[in-house]
């Protein structure tokens, strides 16, 4: 998945492990707190809010007809290559999203080129993941069924697609949740990646920096590792001088 460049900073191998490990600790917290708060919205964020006339649910089936035939056009270019899934839209399919939400690190491939050998690195963001509704494939298995590198079963790949439309269409639908998360710092917005062509991905990003250390510390890590895989670090110093959404508003009312 593509990710901004970040900036190499200089780091001893002794420097990065300490570091790896205060990465971890901060993306643990992160991740169990936007869970917590997940868990809270979830029924703001529940398909039946949009989607009740399919769900069997009370609601606004005026909303859930517009919803249904947007939901039908999204899903629409993923019958052709890489996904190759059904091309008409079953609304059975809804009934199999459920209201779990999910949290997946975002990843990106990243080509380090030596004398001898250029490697592709799995980079995992310690900052970012991506929110879209339980499904059987996780993240990490549909890329590798996409690229032919696991197992690739048709109804997965297309619950996995059925769930990450809906949950954009969930999220759209709830008044003021981005406005929400910027109060708690964490960024809301759709991206795509190279690896899920035209798949829109929610994602949710802490205001803290990360980056990448020098491409020779990252061969000798996953080289040591023999798992080609790494994290970004969390820059530590801009832990302490992370601005204050509220702070700086009532500055300016003040004013």
């Amino acid at each position: 998945m593509g990710g901004p460049d970040k900036r190499a900073k200089p780091l001893t191998f002794q420097d990065l492990t300490e570091l790896r490990r205060k990465t971890e600790a901060v993306s643990k917290f992160l991740q169990e707190q936007l869970a917590a708060h997940l868990e809270t919205l979830r029924p703001v964020i529940s398909p039946e809010r949009v989607f009740s006339k399919f769900l069997g649910t009370k609601g606004d089936h005026g909303l859930s007809d517009r919803a249904f035939a947007h939901l039908q056009q999204s899903y629409r270019p993923f019958s052709g290559k890489p996904f190759d899934i059904p091309s008409e839209f079953d609304p059975q399919w809804l009934t199999l999203v459920g209201s779990r939400l999910a949290l997946h690190p975002w990843e990106y491939a990243y080509e380090i080129k030596t004398e001898r050998e250029t490697k592709t690195i799995t980079m995992a963001s310690p900052v970012r993941w991506v929110l879209t509704f339980t499904s059987t494939y996780g993240l990490s298995q549909m890329r590798q069924g996409l690229a032919g590198k696991g197992e690739r079963r048709i109804e997965h790949i297309r619950q996995f697609v059925v769930n990450a439309l809906v949950a954009q269409a969930s999220i759209a639908h709830a008044t003021g949740l981005g406005a929400l998360f910027g109060d708690l710092r964490y960024q809301l917005q759709t991206e795509y990646s190279p690896d899920l062509p035209k798949l829109p991905l929610t994602t949710i990003t802490f205001g803290l920096p990360s980056f990448r250390p020098p491409d020779d510390l990252i061969m000798a890590a996953t080289g040591f590792s023999g798992i080609p895989a790494f994290i970004e670090l969390v820059d530590t110093e801009a832990a302490a001088k992370l601005p204050d959404p509220l702070k700086a508003r009532l500055q300016e009312v003040v004013r």
